[in-house]
């Protein structure tokens, strides 16, 4: 009996061993799967406090006009969108890392980003305004002397702003995570400006309907473009042939009207 026992119980062993092996086989053939899946996914770094390129709505869902372009180039690559808020001052860290596929947010060509990303052709001409309360006495920007100043930290307004000589006369520099704390700031008096892209600035204005007016004097012409990990031409060349596919066939042109109430696509 003793010994009847003993076998039986190493058959038991041997057909779990059997049968646990089994398992992790399965296991591993699943995880390979979901692996292979997000290839399929095109994810998007964006600043989820930057309206109205890409923000969040009543609902907290994030929206923008930046959001429905690359949702409609994702479709057209067969991929799924995956939209990704990040900090905006580690962008390039994020990129560079692999967490995100892109850059889509208002992001500003320049040179130096240029060094460590690849770009798009640009899609949006854009500019850095100056934001003052109605009744502020600053009406030009030297009147930004001695005045306590906010900008988005890691920003091309950031950019634009310190390399300009009035930088040097302020009072302060109040760097911000998003745009969106700084404009309430000067809501409520804590700093006297803000540098913002005119786009930002606009649309910000009107639908907050805020007492807020843009200088004449803007910092510094810009463009907006897509971005990818340095050497990724392969992913550039995709999008880029949906952008240009979606203005050819008029769907740029209606995502922007639905945003900004006209066309102000780039056609390359």
């Amino acid at each position: 009996m003793k010994k009847k026992s003993i076998a039986g119980l190493l058959v038991l062993l041997l057909s779990l061993a059997i049968l646990l092996s089994g398992c992790s086989s399965s296991d591993t053939g699943e995880s390979e799967a979901t692996s292979s899946n997000d290839d399929q996914t095109f994810v998007v770094g964006l600043d989820d406090s930057f309206p109205p390129m890409g923000f969040r709505d009543e609902n907290n869902d994030i929206v923008g006009f930046d959001v429905d372009l690359a949702k409609e180039v994702a479709q057209r690559l067969g991929m799924e969108v995956v939209l990704q808020p990040i900090n905006w001052d580690t962008k390039e860290l994020e990129l560079d890392s692999g967490n995100i596929d892109v850059i889509w947010n208002g992001l500003t060509i320049t040179e130096e980003r240029k060094e460590v990303m690849d770009f798009t052709q640009p899609y949006l001409e854009n500019d850095q305004v100056i934001v003052v309360k109605s009744d502020s006495e600053i009406a030009t920007k030297a009147d930004l002397a001695g005045r306590n100043i906010g900008v988005q930290k890691g920003s091309s307004a950031y950019d634009a702003f310190t390399a300009d000589e009035i930088s040097s006369q302020v009072a302060e520099l109040s760097e911000y995570p998003e745009n969106v704390s700084a404009l309430t700031d000067l809501g409520i008096g804590r700093i006297d400006a803000v540098i913002v892209d005119s786009i930002v600035a606009k649309y910000y204005i009107t639908s907050e309907n805020a007492e807020y007016k843009i200088l004449d004097e803007s910092l510094a012409p810009e463009q907006y473009g897509v971005a990818v990990k340095k050497g990724n031409t392969e992913l550039l060349d995709q999008i880029q042939e949906a952008l240009d596919a979606m203005n050819e066939d008029g769907t740029a042109a209606e995502i922007s009207t639905n945003w900004f109430g006209e066309d102000i696509v780039i056609k390359n």
